[in-house]
This record gives C-alpha cells, structure tokens and sequence, in this order.
C-alpha cells in the first residue's frame, strides 16, 4: 500500500452478495454493533467489553482520502500513514521546495499545512434502516426500484444528519443488501499536516519490498484537525504507547476497509477473473510505462509524477496478486465450496426461488455494459473537475431524492470541498492521463463504435486531449468556484472547452448508468436481500459483511509465518535498515536517518506483522493492545494477503505494521518534534 493516488481507478463491479462460511479464527473485519466477543473469548481467552469498544471507536478517524486513522492526543493530533498523506506533501510542494522528498516538521501550529480535498471523519451513531428501505421496494424491479431506493436514502440522510457544516450521514449497504445501516459521521473539514518524514524513509524498498516483510518503513505521519481556525479538542483521543511488539499478544485493528468482494458468487468471480482484472492489469501497466517515460524527460517531471506513479504501481500489484489468486485452484475451490454449502442449506427454502441463478442474469447483462461504462468516463483532475461541475449543476435542481448518489444534500459539502480546495494541476500530467484513457477507449471500444465516435469526434486522443488541457480554465479555483455558484446557468453558457466535453459525454453516461440499473443494480438489489436471507438462515450472526470503507474492528496476534520452510520474524529493528541499505535507489537510506546514525537506537523495533484481518483502506488503522493503547499504525499487508480481496488465509495472510516504538525515535532523534513528543506524552 504504497500511497493514495489522484488518477481515477476504473468502475468496480460493485454488489457482492453472500456465499461464505462461518469466519476463521482471525478472519473478519466486524462492525462495531457486531463484534464477535462470545468467538474471540473461545479463541483467546478474553475479549474485550462494550466500554473498550466504545473507547477505541470514539478514537479512530476515517479520512475521506480513502485511508483510516486515530486521534492520539486532546488536541486534535491523528497518526495515519505516510503514504495517506503523500498527496498533502505533493499538493503543498513546489520547485523550490519539495515536501514528498524532504518530508515536513511543524514546530509551530502555524507550520502545519493545509491539506487540499481531505476531510477527518469520526463515527458517532450506527442505526439500522433496513425495513424503512426494503418497503420501498415492493411491486418494483430494475431502474424503477433503484430510484425508489436512492429516494428513501438520500431522504434517510438529510434527516439523520441536518446539520451538513458538521456532520455528514452515509446510509451503506451491507450484505449485498440484505440490510442498510444509517453510519451517522462528525467531520472536521480543516485537516492540517504537522509532521512527516522524507518520501525516502516511508518508501525504503521502493515497489521491490511493497506486499513484502521484512520492511523497513517509516510510514507513519501527524495531521491534525481544525474548527473555526483551532485545533479541535478530541479527549476521547487514544493513548499513544511507544513499546516494541510482543509474540503471540492480542491486537486489534480499528479503520475503515475499503472494499472487498468476499461475498461474490461465482458468476461474480468469473467476471473479475476474466474480464475485469485482465483489462485493468494491461491499461495500467501502458499507463505506468507512459507516466515514466514522461517522468525521464526532466527533474521537474519526475518530481511531479511521483505521488501518481506510486499509485499506479501499488494498484498493478493489488490486481496482480488478486489475478494470481482467483487462477489459485485450491483458492477458489474453498470459495465454490462455500457457495455450494450455502446452497444445500438453502435448498429447502422455496421462498428463496434461485437468486443465485439471477444474479448470473445480472452478471451476464452487466458483461455488455462493462466497456463502454469504463470507457466513457476519461482520467485526469480536469476532466474530473469539469464533470463534477456539470453533474453538480445539473442534480441540484432537482429535487434531493431524485439526485444521484454523491450530489444529494448529504453528499454536496464534501463534493464542494473536493472541488474547490486549492491543489496544483500538472499539465503535462494530466495531458497524458487523459490521452491514454482515450486511446484505451478508442482499442477496446473499436475505432467505429458509437461510443468511441462520441469521445473522439474526428480527433486523435492526443490532439483532444492537448487541446482540451491546455484550453480549459479549471485549474483556476476561483473559475471552478464561479462555475459552481452560477449552477446550470453558467454552466451551459459557458465556453470553456472541457466543460462542454463533459457536457457532451453527459447524456450517454447517465443512459448507460441507467442501463446498468435497470439490468444490473436493480436485480441485484432483490438477489442480494434474498442471498442475505439464506446466509442468515444458515449461519446467524457468525459472518460478517464486506467491507464498505466504514468502521470496522479486527481481531488477531502479533505471529510470524511459515516462508519456504523458514520461518518469517514477528518484527524488524531500527539497525536492519542500514544492514538492508544497497546505496541504490530504492534501497538507499534516507538522509534524515544517515545524518542521524549514531543516534538512533538500533534495536529499536521498525515494523512488524500480526494476524489481523485487513485491506486496502485499513491503511493508517491504529493497531492497538488489550489495553487499548496504540502500538503501531497498519500501513501493508504481506504478498499473501493479496488475495485477501476473495478470502482470507490464517496461516499466511499478514497486517504490517509501523511500531510506535519507532516513530518515537524519530520523533526525538531523526525527524526531531519536541513539541508532538511532548504533546504525546509518552516520555
């Protein structure tokens, strides 16, 4: 998990529905109105109580830059990773300076740097919603339910969270939709950046040690949240708790997965295995080989690709290792037998009908939408700010419950956020990303397809691509600001070149997501509820539901494994860094650390891995101990855990973890933060 990423990730097949078994010891990411005492209690001899849970869940952070973290001080203070704040130190870098590279040490409150497009959010309430959104679905099917839904959502969330300026209400649905919970959120808009250490430090290893242990990692940093100009005042805040880890002690990760697909059938699977994986592998690796020629032309370029190309090629191998498991024969029996087991257990259930057969029905409908769904839809932050533009101002006005998802009243502040925060816009950059988005649609759509004709006109992607880049004014957030407050008015009589490109792709994307309801979301909506039905039927309580980027709690060990018939350490030190150190790229020692040798403490413990159960998403996650106190901050997952998108496997797949006992020393001794360290208060 090597940093967040700005370019924009292709369409996910989305809807996984129920198909597993009962969880594995270790296995599972739980919601907090769900954690599995009685089961932890049989596994290890204790689990933690309603007032431990409640005091953790009040600690942890979710940051809507799609990483998790945890407040750690009655300050405002929150640990996360480095790499979950790559972007803030390359939004605020310029030529002269270069806060990825060098890293940033706050002295001052106002030191600290504001961070474009990030917001800090803590979960205040969970309430189950399911019947109030299941009734909307009665005598419907297809885009007509899926509207009736959206409806009951969007009016669930204005209600449950009126006050926009500080609280934010996103209604998830869990268990392919077998229920709905409303998640009740409160925001902190003003996120700064206190303390981070050099680019070469987080990143040691470079993509070679990514997924791998041993590591070597300083991933971890210090933002802080603010209101009204001050920091905010959190004393429900962890205890941070600078400690080597210990073998075999119970720890608990608290964050915020991403997404997972656990629960697909096996038409879903099939899918991934043969259409969307393959497809996302090729495109990103021409795009990765695009970006770094680029990047070769000059310093300047190779400074200002960086922070995309780190996400590029953590994304590769995700898809590389999600590719290898689901070609795994004995991975993907234990996923078909799980289906079948469901299913014999099902087979007396005549209420059920076969949704397993209708979902096969939506899948097989959704595999004719899938390319021109992707494919109409260009990369690159000009392009994203000229269709959130034109989206935003033609949902508004409209009524809140005929809105799509992401522009109804609950969802606008942040989108507004997004859009208007001040970031920098490379545009080289983002010339290329959208011109290899183009030609991607142009080979896979075919040259005489309507849809390619539509993106392209007589146009090469590259002549489109220079001319809507370097024509457009969106850069500028004061345009973006006046297209925003003059709505569709302005919007339609403006003559910026890329919004009337959005424009024009508008209405054909809106009647394929249309199509796809109809065909696809709307059936699966009915299947899921079903499926989710006859999972509770056959095993209660004793699953859990994929991971939705909402708050979860996992549970596992500070534990080793088994390598090739070596065994694999629970943790490194300090000194391995220099042992490690080639002095070439990526292996060559950060400055920070070799200009502080002699005061480092070598046996310090770096990173280490536990059993926890986690995924993309978990980055920045508090690991935490049975006190509940924080030891350390999940920044990876070992090259097993890969496959952890489908499955999980006790005895390989592995959290990695940057210790506090680490970042403690190069609070005081490499990356010196007098202030944090006493803020802390650990020493």
């Amino acid at each position: 998990m090597t940093r967040t990423t700005k370019f924009a990730s292709a369409a996910l097949l989305a809807g996984g529905l129920v198909m597993a078994a009962p969880a594995s010891a270790d296995e599972g990411m739980w919601t907090f109105d769900s954690f599995p005492a009685d089961k932890m209690r049989a596994d290890y001899g204790w689990a933690p109580d309603q007032a431990w849970l409640d005091r953790v869940k009040s600690g942890a952070v979710r940051l809507t830059g799609g990483c998790s973290a945890s407040f750690v001080s009655p300050e405002g203070l929150i640990l996360t990773n480095h790499h979950c704040v790559a972007s803030c130190l390359f939004d605020n870098s310029t030529a002269a300076m270069d806060y990825l590279d060098k890293g940033h040490v706050a002295n001052r409150r106002d030191e600290e740097l504001k961070c474009p497009g990030q917001q800090a959010e803590v979960m205040t309430r969970i309430t189950d919603v399911t019947n109030d959104i299941k009734a909307t679905f009665t005598g419907l099917t297809g885009e007509a339910l899926t509207k009736a839904r959206n409806a009951k959502i969007a009016e669930i969330e204005s209600a449950g969270c009126p006050d926009t300026a500080t609280t934010r209400c996103q209604v998830v649905t869990l268990f392919g939709g077998g229920q709905y919970k409303l998640y009740s959120y409160r925001k902190y808009s003003d996120v700064r950046l206190a303390w981070s250490p050099e680019d070469r430090a987080a990143t040691f290893g470079g993509d070679p040690d990514n997924f791998n242990f041993p590591r070597y990692s300083m991933d971890a940093s210090f933002l802080r949240a603010y209101e009204n100009g001050q920091p905010v005042k959190t004393p429900k805040h962890l205890k941070w708790n600078p400690r080597a880890p210990k073998a075999g002690e119970a720890t608990f990760v608290v964050g915020n997965p991403g997404s997972t697909s656990r629960l697909y059938t096996q038409s879903q699977l099939a899918f991934e295995r043969e259409v969307r994986l393959p497809i996302t592998l090729t495109v990103l690796s021409e795009l990765r080989g695009r970006l770094i020629t680029a990047m070769d032309q000059n310093a300047e370029r190779e400074r200002e690709g960086l922070d995309t190309l780190g996400g590029i090629e953590n994304s590769l191998k995700v898809y590389i290792g999600r590719v290898k498991a689901l070609n795994d024969p004995a991975f993907t029996k234990k996923l078909a037998d799980a289906e079948l087991a469901l299913r014999a257990k099902s087979a007396g259930n005549s209420d059920l009908g076969d949704p397993w057969a209708d979902v096969d029905a939506a899948v097989s409908e959704y595999r004719s939408l899938y390319l021109p769904l992707r494919f109409t839809q260009p990369s690159g932050s000009l392009y994203g700010y000229a269709s959130t533009l034109v989206f935003a101002a033609q949902e508004r006005v409209k009524p809140n419950g005929e809105r799509l998802r992401g522009y109804t009243d609950s969802a606008l502040p942040l989108t507004e956020k997004r859009l208007l925060d001040d970031a920098p816009v490379y545009p080289w950059l983002d010339e290329l990303m959208m011109g290899w988005s183009l030609s991607k649609a142009r080979e896979y759509l075919g040259v005489d397809d309507a849809d390619s004709k539509l993106l392209l006109g007589k146009e090469s992607p590259e002549q489109l691509s220079e001319r809507l880049v370097n024509g457009t004014q969106l850069a500028d957030p004061a345009v973006r600001k006046a297209l925003w407050d003059g709505g569709l008015a302005a919007i339609e009589a403006s003559d910026d070149p890329m919004i009337q490109y959005a424009l024009r792709l508008s209405d054909r994307q809106r009647a394929l997501d249309k199509m796809s309801d109809e065909a696809y979301s709307g059936p699966l909506a009915i299947a899921g509820g079903k499926l989710a039905d006859a999972r509770f039927a056959a095993y209660g309580d004793s699953l859990y539901p994929d991971a939705t980027f909402t708050l979860r709690i996992s549970y596992g060990q500070v534990k080793g494994w088994e390598e090739r018939g070596n065994m694999v350490p629970i943790a490194t030190t300090m000194g391995g860094t220099f042992e490690r150190a080639t002095g070439n790229a990526p292996f060559d020692v950060a400055p920070g650390f070799a200009a502080n040798q002699d005061k480092i403490d070598m046996a310090a413990a770096y990173d280490f891995v536990t059993t926890n159960d986690i995924i993309g998403g978990n980055s920045g996650s508090p690991v935490i101990d049975k006190d509940g106190t924080v030891i350390g901050a999940a920044f990876d997952g070992n090259i097993h855990s890969l496959g952890g998108n489908y499955g999980y496997d006790g005895k390989l797949n592995r959290t990695v973890v940057v210790s506090t006992d680490a970042v403690q020393e190069a609070l005081e001794n490499i990356y010196p933060a007098p202030a944090l360290v006493k803020e802390l208060g650990a020493k």
